[in-house]
């Protein structure tokens, strides 16, 4: 397991990170990852999901993806265009691993409906694409590999190594150094952008951070509750 380095003093990233160190810490806290870290959790809790979880990063490679166009440096798009990649086929090879533990159909899995969070979180991350600036759009990004990386370190750490967990493809995926190193490269390129941002662009890039950080809380605890729309009574579906 690689430990990330705090960010440099002053940067962006240590100040988004300050701003929302109680948020992080109920993260730590939410019941999902709790169970998650005990292996108390249940196979439908997460069957459910890793369904929403797919879905997400399909929308989260697409918001790379346009991060990746719209950089003036090349080692950065090729950054971002390869992040973009790797989420596509970390969500084919997760999704398809434990469709295959779990012994589920792909009918059943067609049949678990995108949950409002999931179609909230994929649906802001796009609105940055479209409606703000490259460096609003980094930040927004950022979270999501981020806390992934903290959220698998510290279940890493306190499971031992996760040597026989039933979720330990999960739990080291997101705890690897590769990924640490992945993480390690955004949180950079985020704080190379803030630096040459003004006041007002880093502004708008900690509400972006926070807020995204904010849909992290919402996704682990919507999966936990295994959240359906409230109108559904209302709909034949």
């Amino acid at each position: 397991m690689s430990k990330l380095p705090d960010p440099p003093a002053g940067g962006f990233c240590a100040e988004a990170w300050q701003h929302t160190a109680r948020l992080q810490d109920a993260i730590l806290k939410l019941p999902f990852n709790e169970a998650l870290t005990d292996g108390s959790l249940s196979r439908d809790v997460f069957a459910f999901y890793i369904v929403q979880d797919a879905r997400y990063l399909v929308g989260f490679a697409q918001a790379l993806s346009a991060a990746a166009t719209r950089s003036d440096d090349a080692d950065d798009a090729a950054f971002l265009a390869g992040a973009a990649n790797a989420a596509l086929l970390e969500e084919r090879r997760l999704h398809a691993g434990y469709v295959e533990e779990f012994g589920l159909t792909e009918a059943e899995t067609a049949g678990i409906e995108t949950s409002p969070t999931c179609l909230g979180y994929t649906s802001y991350l796009k609105a940055c694409a479209l409606a703000e600036s490259y460096p609003v759009l980094l930040a927004a990004i950022l979270p999501c590999f981020w806390v992934y990386q903290h959220v698998g370190a510290t279940i890493l750490e306190a499971t031992g190594g996760a040597e026989g967990h039933p979720y330990q493809a999960w739990i080291k995926t997101y705890a690897d150094d590769e990924f640490a190193s992945a993480v390690r490269s955004a949180r950079e390129l985020v704080d190379k952008v803030a630096a040459r941002s003004d006041e007002a662009t880093r502004g708008k890039m900690l509400e972006a951070f926070t807020r995204a950080t904010e849909f992290e809380w919402m996704f682990w605890h919507s999966a936990w509750v295994k959240e359906t729309w409230p109108t559904a009574e209302f709909l034949a579906r």
